[in-house]
């Protein structure tokens, strides 16, 4: 799997207004839901909270990966948003968290979340990675840096 089978550059938020972790949960649903239509806000912004009730999704270094499952839906579909400011998202080290990489899978689909998550998490593991996502200027960028970064694997 791909980071551009799931992600694509409308789905792509250069900076993020949230304030808060519900704040990016609903603005990156809000996202998600407007690009596919078979999708409803309030359905996945509801798995994504129950998601983050278990334990949080913010990994340490300034990265989380939001994710959930949804009923209906026939693919994982993956969205990027980026905080230059930072946002509180209960991270393990206790950092304000700056990339966020939503995943919202089927909700019979074990394998291929499994796989997505893998995947993003090794590419956001890598602090020059990360430093190129903060520092570029525009969502295109990012787009951009994301892809060619995840050709690279």
């Amino acid at each position: 799997m791909k980071i551009e089978d799931i992600l694509t550059e409308q789905l792509v938020l250069s900076d993020l207004v949230a304030r808060s972790k519900t704040d990016v949960l609903v603005q990156l649903a809000n996202a998600v839901a407007a690009q596919h239509a078979d999708i409803d806000t309030a359905r996945l912004v509801g798995a994504l909270e129950d998601r983050e009730r278990l334990n949080t999704t913010a990994l340490g270094d300034g990265v989380a990966i939001p994710h959930g499952k949804l009923r209906g839906i026939r693919r994982v579909i993956a969205a990027f948003a980026r905080s230059r400011a930072g946002i509180d998202f209960q991270a393990l080290d206790g950092k304000p968290t700056h990339l966020f990489f939503l995943l919202v899978a089927p909700e019979d689909s074990a394998g291929a979340h499994l796989k997505a998550l893998a995947r993003i998490s090794r590419l956001l593991k890598d602090p020059a990675f990360r430093a190129r996502l903060l520092e570029a200027p525009d969502a295109h960028t990012i787009w951009t840096i994301i892809r060619d970064e995840d050709a690279r694997y």
